[in-house]
């Protein structure tokens, strides 16, 4: 099986790749076309600056690359909001796979007290569709670092919640995307890579 990660900008690619060695997994980091799309699973990481990113994409074509693609892909935090129609962050339109727009989280003056931006830390998924999450418990825990998120829509397949509910995974034909960090996530994120490496 050839596993690639997309190679952009992207922060969080090495502790990407530590998971999947975890998990007995090799994969190639890459930006070639002729290696993405040879791939048999494709993983789009992120951390950073939605505009930024999608500028870095655009000037080497991986945004029509991306979104061409066959195979399953996996967006992961940043990945997935760039997946999404429209980001708010710098005002940035998106790769458009999915429709549900980003958002910055905007808490009340009384939440602000509790809920600092970004959020931090770990917090619970439910509403589980689909095979990504085969053999996962309601309300497992993930490990989130964002503060950003996408509304959700019709193409959500999980939910959490911080400040409102928002999705915490979207799918939508061979595209699934994690706002959480699953790499991060001890069990339940090798779980989640398990299963996306089953699709």
């Amino acid at each position: 099986m050839k596993l690639v990660i997309i190679k952009y900008n992207a922060g969080n690619i090495q502790s990407v790749l530590y998971a999947l060695e975890r998990i007995g997994v090799e994969a190639v980091v890459t930006d070639d076309e002729s290696l993405i799309r040879a791939a048999d699973k494709v993983i789009f990481p992120g951390v950073g600056e939605a505009s930024t990113a999608m500028n870095y994409l655009k000037e080497r074509g991986l945004d029509q690359i991306i979104k061409s693609l066959t195979q399953p892909v996996l967006g992961i935090c940043l990945g997935m909001q760039l997946m999404c129609a429209y980001s708010e962050e710098n005002d940035t339109p998106c790769l458009g796979i999915f429709d549900e727009q980003v958002k910055q989280f905007k808490p009340d003056a009384k939440e602000q007290a509790e809920l600092k931006v970004p959020q931090i830390g770990w917090n619970t998924i439910y509403d589980l569709k689909t095979s990504l999450f085969n053999d996962l418990k309601e309300n497992s825990y993930c490990y989130f670092v964002h503060g950003y998120y996408a509304a959700k829509g019709i193409h959500t397949i999980a939910t959490t919640d911080y400040v409102l509910p928002y999705s915490a995974a979207l799918y939508r034909d061979n595209f699934y995307g994690v706002q959480f960090h699953p790499e991060k996530s001890a069990v339940i994120g090798e779980q989640i890579l398990k299963n996306f490496i089953q699709l």
